[in-house]
């Protein structure tokens, strides 16, 4: 496994866990480099400029992994909108989006298939390599699959 690289950047957002919390940490993205694959891993995060300049200081990124869901206008800067989402990964450079952070459990007030339908619909009319594993479905980096919308028809 080549050694993660951090954008060294801080920037400033909301972080914590609880009401009483706020701001005692940072949130944290990441970068992984092993042989010829580099995979980025957002973390928590609300929409900032530098996924542009990260993109290009790490690049190519040949999976993003970018959290999707538990959005609010009320807290911009604690998560992406599905719009954000994909902005990030285009400018980001990346090569396939893969949604993280959603349809586990509700945190905010948009129903828990509202991010998946988003982020699909704007990827499919991009014509952006998207991937939505199933929770617990294994994706193995240079194998080919077949991305489903396995959310349609859950209650």
């Amino acid at each position: 496994m080549g050694r993660g690289r951090g954008h060294g950047r801080a920037r400033a957002a909301l972080s914590g866990r609880t009401l009483w919390d706020r701001n005692k940490t940072l949130w944290a993205s990441w970068s992984i480099a092993s042989g010829a694959e580099r995979i980025f891993f957002s973390g928590d995060t609300g929409y900032f400029p530098g996924f542009r300049e990260i993109g290009q200081r790490l690049g190519p990124i040949d999976i993003a992994l970018l959290e999707n869901g538990a959005y609010d206008s009320g807290w911009p800067t604690v998560h992406l909108t599905p719009e954000q989402t994909v902005q990030a990964f285009e400018e980001l450079g990346a090569r396939t989006l893969y949604l993280v952070h959603n349809s586990t459990f509700d945190l905010a007030f948009h129903g828990w298939r509202e991010p998946l339908e988003r982020v699909a619909a704007i990827a499919l009319a991009k014509g952006i390599a998207l991937a939505t594993p199933e929770i617990g479905e294994v994706l193995t980096l240079g194998k080919p699959r077949v991305n489903r919308r396995w959310w349609e028809g859950l209650r």
